[in-house]
């Protein structure tokens, strides 16, 4: 069987996934399993380290290493043990767990706002940087070789400096012409490096635009889709109101996707409701008996160096799954009336039950172990923290299954371990 769940309902569903999974670490840590858990680490390492000084050790050293290895494996016995008793808390707090939680969801929580990331192309918003203007190189100076001093201008030194100075000056004019072209060349040059700093900068106003333009895009498809949510919102507070059918079946299935369940068991939902009668047809399953935890306790046997299950009793086995039928029965009635402040739903029709493979067909076959019709009034008057689910459901004039455990259904018919 499906859940019926509408837009409203799987959001709430997996806000109150994610809100159970935090609630289960934050108690994790607080239980005294954890620390047992972390107990059993610090032993095992301690045993780790003893064991391998073990070969090397005297007798007593041997003897110490075999004490911690023990502890450690009692250590995590214990851990098995405390894991053990929360899953039991959990099955046995199934009808607590809701009363002291007022179930009615005021929709107006439920209407949303757009949440815009930021602008994703940043680093285009920055100018490309100016082009540095390219220096002209230096203009070359003439020097003018020294004349020839004392004797040496006496004797063929004049000629020599004249020669020099010739040299010299052609040189220079070799090397100033060089100057010149180079000089000329400073303007194109910059012209160049100007262009192509401009065509970056064009090249990023371009992309600039584009990934604006798509950022744009994506906020305006956000906000369509806040607006069309809270249309949609509107929608479901009016006709809800007015007792509509649609809008009563989204609401339950809001309600009923805030029932968060042990991780362990799998409960789902199908219902009708009919606005001329307001009575709300409503079937349940959950998980077969074969889901829940069979064992009792872990031991530790020295002797053997293993860790064994204590198999609960039949009889134990029996009522703890009679036990969740008759808690998720009570369960659903009350969530559904105590949300519905209105009183669009007056009354309840209710199955619980559970799915499970028939051998002899292979099918799946449903089999109903609680079935039980509620009034609004009377069921709101019960005072459910002081009560015994199954005698809950008894004054309430329900049917109720002999055995849940064998599959055994209303009618009596056995179903698969019946067989």
């Amino acid at each position: 069987m499906a859940s019926r769940r509408g837009f409203f309902a799987e959001l709430q569903h997996q806000n109150q996934l994610a809100a159970r999974q935090r609630a289960q670490a934050e108690r994790a840590q607080a239980r005294a399993h954890a620390a047992a858990v972390r107990e059993a680490a610090r032993a095992q390492r301690a045993a780790e380290r003893a064991v391998a000084a073990a070969a090397r050790a005297s007798v007593a050293e041997q003897r110490e290493a075999k004490r911690l290895y023990q502890e450690a494996r009692s250590a995590e016995v214990e851990a098995l043990n405390a894991q053990l008793a929360e899953l039991a808390d959990e099955l046995d707090s199934i009808l607590s767990a809701t009363l002291d939680v007022d179930d009615f969801v005021n929709l107006e929580s439920l209407r949303v706002k757009a949440s815009h990331p930021p602008f994703p192309r940043a680093d285009l918003e920055v100018l490309t940087p100016t082009v540095t203007p390219t220096p002209a190189p230096p203009e070359p100076i003439f020097i003018e070789p020294e004349p020839p001093k004392g004797l040496g201008g006496v004797f063929g030194g004049k000629k020599k400096h004249g020669v020099a100075v010739e040299s010299a000056r052609a040189e220079f004019d070799a090397e100033h012409r060089a100057w010149k072209a180079e000089v000329a060349l400073v303007p194109a040059r910059q012209l160049e490096q100007n262009q192509r700093r401009d065509a970056r900068e064009e090249q990023r106003l371009r992309e600039l635009q584009v990934a604006r333009d798509a950022y744009a895009g994506e906020c305006q498809a956000r906000e369509a889709e806040v607006v069309e949510a809270n249309e949609r919102l509107d929608a479901l507070i009016g006709g809800l109101k007015a007792g509509a059918d649609d809008a009563v079946h989204e609401y339950v299935g809001i309600v009923l996707s805030n029932s968060v369940y042990p991780e362990l068991l799998s409960v789902e939902h199908d219902y009708d409701f009919d606005p001329e009668t307001r009575e709300l047809t409503l079937a349940v399953l959950i998980s077969p008996p074969d889901r829940l935890p069979a064992d009792k306790a872990y031991r530790y046997a020295k002797a053997k160096d293993e860790i064994a299950a204590t198999a609960l009793a039949t009889k134990d086995l029996k009522a703890r799954y009679a036990n969740v039928i008759h808690q998720v029965a009570l369960r659903t009635l009350h969530e559904i009336f105590e949300a519905d402040r209105a009183g669009q739903i007056q009354t309840i029709t209710l199955e619980v039950g559970t799915e499970t493979s028939d051998p002899a067909t292979g099918r799946q076959q449903r089999i109903v172990f609680v079935g039980v019709a509620a009034e609004r009034d009377s069921f709101m008057a019960l005072a459910l923290h002081n009560v015994v689910p199954s005698a809950t459901l008894k004054h309430l004039g329900a049917a109720i299954s002999k055995s849940p455990f064998e599959l055994v259904g209303l009618d009596g018919t056995p179903g698969v371990r019946g067989r």
